[in-house]
């Protein structure tokens, strides 16, 4: 018996909640992404490591919530609780290894490919996951040609991603940018949905399931969504993330150098020693013929 397979039992309030919640994750992703880039050595793994989690988190919890609005009309849903927190752990372990990878072998054409590949698939490895946990009265199949090019835009999506992370710059052009990434992993979700075919076991139409399912989903989504939010006040407390390189980053004009004017000290950054710039040079150094007005920097 063929299943009548809904995909939005609650209208456009499913679709629009996960793709909110995708972008809130690839934002938090690319944002911390490129922070790490700024990093020498201390902190770059820890701000990969989050923008990963990030990443992760954000498809996973827009593939359930998109789930919450699938039904099948005939047939109640539940979910098997190990495979679907599993389709979690892979998530965010497989887009950590491509993220990982860009991270640490920076922009290069063969990074972002590799990294963009690993990092799709780990998309459509969480989505396919997921759905295998999901229980009912009956046997899903899949539409061959559907599943490979839901894939395709799962790869193409993360390696634009990854190319945003480390391209574009500045804040306004990294939102649009997750907002092109969530826009991307929702259409993957909604077009691997299309591939779905229900045949349901017996000749018996059973009642919905579509309350069951949400009753259980809801609660699941707690925790995910709750990092998701925190992650997002550790983002909009760095200031690097938020407004981009300041001032005092930029090195001192030619100009200002000659004139004897000293350059600006910058603060240390995470992971580097503290750094005094701008120090005057030692009456030793002003007798061997070093100019009054020159300055050099000492690191301490």
């Amino acid at each position: 018996m063929q299943g009548t397979v809904d995909g939005f039992s609650y209208g456009v309030v499913t679709p629009v909640a996960a793709f909110l919640m995708a972008c809130l994750g690839g934002a938090l992703g690319l944002r911390c992404t490129t922070r790490s880039l700024r990093n020498r050595d201390t902190f770059k793994a820890g701000w990969l490591a989050l923008g990963a989690t990030s990443i992760g988190t954000g498809i996973w919890t827009m593939h359930f919530i998109g789930m919450i609005g699938f039904s099948v009309r005939q047939a109640p849903i539940t979910y098997d609780r190990p495979l679907t927190f599993a389709s979690l752990g892979v998530a965010v372990l497989v887009v950590g290894v491509g993220i990982f990878i860009v991270g640490y072998r920076g922009a290069t054409t063969l990074a972002l490919v590799t990294g963009g590949t690993i990092t799709g698939l780990g998309v459509a490895t969480m989505h396919y996951l997921g759905m295998a946990g999901m229980r009912l009265q009956g046997r899903i199949e899949y539409d061959t040609v559907t599943v490979a090019l839901s894939v395709a835009i799962a790869v193409v999506a993360a390696t634009a991603a990854l190319w945003a992370a480390v391209s574009v710059h500045g804040f306004l052009a990294s939102l649009g940018a997750s907002m092109v990434m969530g826009l991307a992993v929702t259409g993957m979700h909604y077009t691997a949905m299309a591939a779905v075919n229900v045949h349901l076991h017996g000749d018996g139409a059973l009642a919905s399931g579509g309350d069951s399912a949400t009753s259980l989903l809801l609660p699941m989504l707690i925790g995910p969504a709750v990092f998701l939010l925190l992650a997002a006040v550790v983002v909009m407390f760095d200031p690097l993330l938020v407004m981009g390189d300041p001032d005092w980053q930029k090195p001192a004009s030619p100009r200002a150098v000659r004139a004897g004017v000293p350059a600006p000290r910058r603060p240390s950054a995470y992971g580097e020693p503290a750094n005094w710039s701008a120090r005057p040079a030692s009456g030793r150094a002003a007798r061997k013929g070093v100019p009054r007005g020159a300055h050099r920097s000492q690191d301490w």
